[in-house]
Parts: structure tokens; sequence; C-alpha cells
């Protein structure tokens, strides 16, 4: 399984990003994919995930923020990211539980004016 991101870049403050990360391989179709995130001197936080059957969960820090979607038919996670702050600039990183782990690239997120 091989998980490709993208989307990230610089962004001012209270702009919009969205980032996409698309699966490939044998994926079994009870799942959950998602983001985590990064940031320097920090330890990597959960940001939001959404099972196969369309549930998400959400981070505190971004809920009513960022919207996580998918697309199972292509085995690709979104995450709408809007009113971003300063605090979200991190390196993001999609996974997919399949039912093991799988970890993207990650994606670099800055939130700067």
């Amino acid at each position: 399984v091989q998980l490709q991101a993208s989307g990230g870049g610089l962004v001012q403050p209270g702009g919009s990003l969205r980032l996409s990360c698309a699966a490939s391989g044998i994926i079994f179709s009870i799942n959950v994919m998602g983001w985590y995130r990064q940031a320097p001197g920090n330890e990597r936080e959960l940001v939001a995930a959404i099972t196969s059957g369309g549930s998400p969960n959400y981070a505190e820090s971004v809920k009513g923020r960022f919207t996580i979607s998918r697309d199972n038919a292509k085995n690709t996670v979104y995450l709408q990211m809007n009113s971003l702050k300063p605090e979200d600039t991190a390196v993001y990183y999609c996974f997919l539980q399949s039912p093991k782990d799988y970890w993207g690239q990650g994606t670099q997120v800055t939130v700067s004016s």
C-alpha cells in the first residue's frame, strides 16, 4: 500500500488549503483514513480521521475549521482547512488503517503573514 499526499503550501492567517491523499495497492474496504500533523518540537497529533462508512472525528483545535471527506471509489481522503492559524503550521501526514497502519510522505503547511 502506498499513500501519496499533496496540497500543502504557504498561506496567510485566515486563508484556506486543501490536502489530498490517494492510497493505492490492496486495501480492505473497511478502513480508516485521516491526517496527523507534527510541528517542530511537538509530538505528532491526530488532526482528523474518517471511517470508510463516512464517520468523521476531529481534534478539538480544528473543529469548525477543518472538514475531512473521502472518495471510497478513489481511495482518497481530503482535508479542507479554513480559517487557518499560525499554530496550524506543521508537517501533515496522511494515514490509512487497513488494518495495518500505512503512512504517506509529509506535506508542509505554513501559515504566516
